[in-house]
């Protein structure tokens, strides 16, 4: 396997930052016109979106793409990568979720991706998880 370096992970994560801000822009066009005309949405759901919703998404974003069968976010579709366990194989949903949480509270153990011999971030040791670039 040959794994995925923080260069190549930090431009996949900027592409599915992008991704997620033109999410969030369109639910907040959606929650704007609710707005204007309040039959289209409860009022409640403006509040949740600003409290909640940004988070709750990109939540689900990483988790549902990174365990898909592609195996990987669009940003790391696009650089060739996908996030596997230790043995090469998909993820499932929680185990990508563990990842997602973790990488939150975390950030400072993207670091590690410089001194590990797979170069994981703490995050992917808690997952047990590699990215790795796809073999074509």
């Amino acid at each position: 396997m040959q794994y995925a370096g923080f260069l190549q992970r930090l431009v996949a994560y900027a592409i599915d930052s992008v991704v997620l801000i033109g999410i969030y822009c369109i639910i907040g066009l959606l929650l704007g016109m609710s707005l204007i005309f309040p039959s289209l949405m409860a009022l409640p759901m403006v509040g949740f979106w600003f409290y909640g919703g940004l988070f709750f998404t990109a939540w689900l974003y990483f988790a549902i793409f990174e365990s898909s069968t592609r195996s990987a976010t669009l940003g790391k579709q696009l650089l060739g990568l996908k996030v596997v366990d230790l043995e090469g194989q998909r993820i499932g949903f929680w185990r990508a979720t563990a990842r997602y949480f973790s990488r939150l509270i975390l950030r400072i153990g993207a670091l590690l991706i410089f001194f590990t011999k797979k170069k994981q971030a703490l995050h992917d040791k808690i997952a047990r998880v590699v990215v790795i670039q796809k073999s074509t």
